[in-house]
């Protein structure tokens, strides 16, 4: 069978849920209890029928079905890479031109939305090894770069280099530190919460 073969990604992503979220007990009980899961298997198979254009009605009819089973709205046409994990799956929006790389760690509430109405790539690309925390809003085509993370509640509308850590409306980013361990007061609390 091969590596990228469907079956295969569907037993990374259960891999991928059970190495992110320390309450998951068992591979049963992610695949039966897990929304986040069962919203990426969904997208795996419509996006495999969006590629084939005689069967992308049936694409959007399953990428709904999912929707309203999940709370999740992936467009079929999205691309999500390997190991993408969505934890507390529920209102989590991913446009048609969003493009999602290997790793990424998602939580409630996310937006890779779009600022246009155009025809072009209009949605985020989220480099490798992303956290995207709660309730963040990613805005446009800007491009999230690598073993970044995005804070809670922040908005983005610009890029965001690798290895940093993004907060805040509008998010400000800094590099972080590879000499010293992440401070979560200082890299990933949204700004809201010391209010």
């Amino acid at each position: 069978m091969a590596r990228n073969s469907l079956p295969a990604l569907l037993r990374e992503d259960l891999k991928a849920a059970r190495a992110q979220d320390p309450a998951a007990n068992s591979d049963l009980e992610v695949g039966f209890a897990y929304s986040g899961v069962h919203a990426v298997w969904a997208h795996r198979i419509a996006h495999a029928m969006w590629n084939r254009p005689q069967l992308r009605t049936a694409a959007r009819l399953l990428s709904q079905f999912a929707r309203f089973l999940t709370g999740i709205e992936i467009h079929p046409a999205a691309t999500l890479g390997r190991r993408v994990f969505i934890d507390h799956g529920t209102k989590i929006v991913i446009g048609e031109t969003a493009v999602i790389g290997d790793d990424v760690m998602m939580y409630q509430g996310v937006t890779l939305g779009g600022r246009a109405l155009d025809k072009t790539k209009r949605h985020p690309t989220i480099g490798n090894r992303v956290m995207l925390g709660s309730g963040c809003r990613i805005l446009g085509p800007v491009t999230i770069g690598d073993d970044s993370a995005i804070g809670a509640n922040a908005v983005v509308v610009t890029d965001i280099p690798a290895n940093s850590v993004a907060i805040g409306v509008p998010a400000q980013w800094r590099h972080k530190d590879g000499n010293y361990p992440l401070d979560p007061r200082l890299d990933l609390i949204d700004p809201a919460f010391l209010l």
